[in-house]
């Protein structure tokens, strides 16, 4: 799952500090814990976070019930760590071989793959648990969506479309936001969690293009390695199938000015990621990749100002 490397761009990095000193302080027993779960590192909590809160907004048609909201917002927590688990249990045979994983804790032995593995069920259990609460549709959902999550590591021995499975995994918390709210899953649901999948695999394609060298000569597999020298044109392509998917998204809600405008930021903030990728070092494309956060940020922004007016 995208992992993150210290931010060039300020704000990210003063966040990965305030998480990374606070893991540094907690005990020693349970800092590997922390670590597995990506606590230093909030980037990929967020870019779950968003669409799920995107779903949520729309299916209420503003602020869902508190109730929804505190069960998703803490399936998000939990289910980012269970995915951070699975990941490191599946590519303990990568992680020491790329320069940018290898510090983490299974690959530097500082827990064991079992311990991995009971987190990661342990996580997913909480998880479950907390959709107990919602209705049945829920419930059934929560089962491919598990499933996607311990799945999306696997890919990348045998695809190099690893990152449309990751992809179906995030946009995933969209469906099921509809059906806790709505006891259904209407159109507009599945169009969002289309555009969610395809905005995935953008930002996931920049992330890959940090570890290209390492991936290839690992033997891993990845859209940045099957997209080589027009990975920047894919990640455009992606990013614009995005953009339209939002924008039906948008008219079928029927959300006024508020959200064209962040739609509008939000194509500004994906152009310039392909503008600053150019050089595809792995620092501008891991900033590139973390700006998406203030992206999905953006585009709540929207959705919620558009039913915050209509309601006022």
């Amino acid at each position: 799952m995208a992992g993150m490397k210290a931010a060039s761009s300020p704000l990210p990095q003063d966040a990965r500090g305030l998480w990374a000193r606070l893991v540094d302080r907690a005990p020693a027993w349970l800092r590997p814990y922390l670590l597995l779960a990506r606590v230093d590192r909030p980037v990929g909590t967020m870019l779950l976070l968003w669409p799920t809160w995107w779903g949520l907004w729309l299916a209420a048609e503003g602020l869902p019930p508190a109730r929804i909201l505190i069960i998703f917002t803490l399936g998000v927590i939990l289910m980012r760590a269970a995915g951070c688990a699975i990941n490191d249990y599946a590519d303990r045979w990568l992680d020491p071989k790329v320069a940018r994983t290898r510090n983490r804790p299974l690959a530097a032995g500082m827990l064991s793959p079992r311990a991995a593995l009971v987190f990661f069920a342990g996580c997913a259990l909480l998880a479950f648990a907390l959709v107990l609460f919602t209705n049945r549709l829920t419930v059934l959902l929560s089962v491919p969506a598990v499933l996607l999550a311990a799945g999306y590591p696997y890919l990348k021995r045998i695809t190099h479309l690893a990152q449309v499975g990751l992809g179906a995994a995030f946009a995933w918390a969209v469906p099921m936001g509809f059906a806790a709210v709505l006891g259904q899953v209407p159109q507009l649901a599945w169009l969002c969690f289309i555009a969610v999948l395809f905005w995935v695999v953008a930002y996931d394609t920049l992330y890959a293009m940090a570890d290209r060298k390492d991936d290839l000569k690992a033997g891993a597999k990845s859209t940045a390695i099957l997209f080589g020298e027009l990975d920047l044109v894919a990640v455009g392509i992606c990013h614009a199938a995005f953009l339209l998917g939002m924008v039906l998204v948008g008219r079928q809600a029927e959300l006024g000015w508020p959200y064209v405008s962040a739609l509008l930021i939000a194509a500004a903030l994906a152009g310039w990621q392909l503008w600053y990728a150019r050089p595809r070092t792995p620092e501008r494309c891991l900033s590139a990749f973390r700006s998406n956060q203030w992206l999905g940020a953006v585009l709540w922004t929207g959705i919620a100002a558009a039913y915050l007016l209509r309601h006022a």
